[in-house]
């Protein structure tokens, strides 16, 4: 296997290495929003069709209307997440209207730790809750691989306890 240089890659020194979510995060997401306003729709339909008549019954395809808009929107909100590894800190970056970039100093953490719900468990994902002293600046990286978060935590409890040793 042949490893490249920086300028090989596309990234220079200074750069951060970017690294994305998983696309079952994505997809997880996306099952969950056709469940819950698919749902919607139906009994929507049903209702209006049953109580008022079936000229009412159109008023469901506001719901669906919602659903379509809802399925490109998820697409836009999972691709801007991602996070880099530096040297002395984590960045993360989200947000399409209203980006946001939070960089943790490893040295400021005092806890890492990673949670799966049962959705996320039957997809097969996790997430990385990050805890500093300021509540401000408490990260989440959602919607990993259970071995990606788990080494992340890992690592990232590693590099905290060696910068925060000179404190």
């Amino acid at each position: 296997m042949e490893t490249g240089t920086l300028e090989d890659s596309g990234h220079t020194e200074g750069e951060p290495v970017w690294t994305g979510l998983p696309p079952g995060l994505l997809r997880m997401r996306r099952l969950l929003l056709v469940v819950w306003l698919g749902l919607l729709t139906v009994g929507t339909a049903t209702l209006l069709g049953l109580l008022a008549g079936p000229g009412w019954a159109a008023f469901a395809l506001l719901p669906l209307g919602l659903l379509l808009w809802g399925w490109s929107m998820l697409g836009r909100n999972w691709r801007s997440w991602r996070y880099a590894e530096r040297a002395d800190d984590l960045l993360i970056s989200k947000g399409v209207l209203w980006q946001e970039e939070t960089v943790v100093p490893y040295g400021r953490m005092q806890l890492v730790e990673v949670t799966s719900g049962p959705v996320e468990r039957h997809f097969g994902l996790a997430s990385v809750q990050l805890h500093t002293a300021a509540a401000a600046t408490d990260a989440r990286i959602p919607g990993l691989d259970p071995a990606e978060a788990e080494r992340l935590r890992d690592r990232l409890t590693e590099l905290g306890e060696a910068r925060s040793a000179g404190l």
